[in-house]
């Protein structure tokens, strides 16, 4: 069973109880919660994900919690043409692209052009106005990250960067930056998890509750 629905408020209040640490990040937070909704609500959008290593991971992990159910239940009405056999097993789902995901793409890619513009061709390819671009990365200076949210804005998207304590190179390429208040690798990832659950829960809420 879900759990019945939670204010986006609550839900970031509950995160910076549990994760004190996090409370000089609420303000961003909120920042990046109401540029999703309004990408999902008011554009009819969707979220682009990138990030490398880990962070790819976080990026395919958060990605998962928009695509499908993730604290509520998301009952799918049938619409023309869907039968009610096949939206009874159907959930209610926000579109988002992890990038990494696309291996036969970043192979060829790299293998004819410079790797480093990977995640900015597909950026090119797949944002409209309005779009998000949500970039992890611990340190805030990969490259390919760097070249991709240029080229979103290029396009007339918005980017959030989930960074470490600095926000690198890519704070000042970014609409609205999270810099959580660590600098080791493996603790900066510790923190950007319950982070974009947050967020997760903040922007089903206000979409399905």
């Amino acid at each position: 069973m879900k759990e019945s629905p939670l204010s986006p408020q609550v839900h970031l209040s509950d995160l910076v109880t549990r994760y004190p640490v996090l409370g000089a990040c609420g303000s961003a937070i909120w920042d990046a919660y109401i540029c999703i909704a309004e990408c999902y609500g008011k554009h009819r959008g969707k979220l682009l994900l990138c990030g490398n290593g880990g962070s790819a991971a976080d990026g395919e992990h958060m990605a998962a919690e928009l695509l499908k159910s993730f604290r509520m239940d998301r009952p799918v009405e049938s619409p023309n043409g869907l039968s009610a056999e096949i939206a009874r097993e159907l959930e209610g789902a926000l579109p988002a692209i992890p990038l990494s995901a696309f291996s036969a793409f970043h192979t060829a890619f790299a293998n004819d052009r410079c790797g480093d513009f990977s995640f900015a061709q597909q950026v090119f390819a797949l944002a409209r106005k309005n779009d998000v671009l949500f970039c992890i990365s611990t340190s805030g200076n990969s490259k390919n990250l760097l070249h991709a949210s240029k080229t979103a804005q290029a396009m007339g998207a918005r980017v959030i960067g989930l960074t470490g304590l600095s926000g690198g190179r890519l704070k000042s390429h970014c609409d609205i930056c999270i810099c959580v208040p660590e600098s080791v690798t493996h603790r900066v990832q510790e923190l950007h998890l319950p982070i974009y659950h947050a967020l997760c829960a903040m922007i089903e809420s206000h979409m399905f509750a």
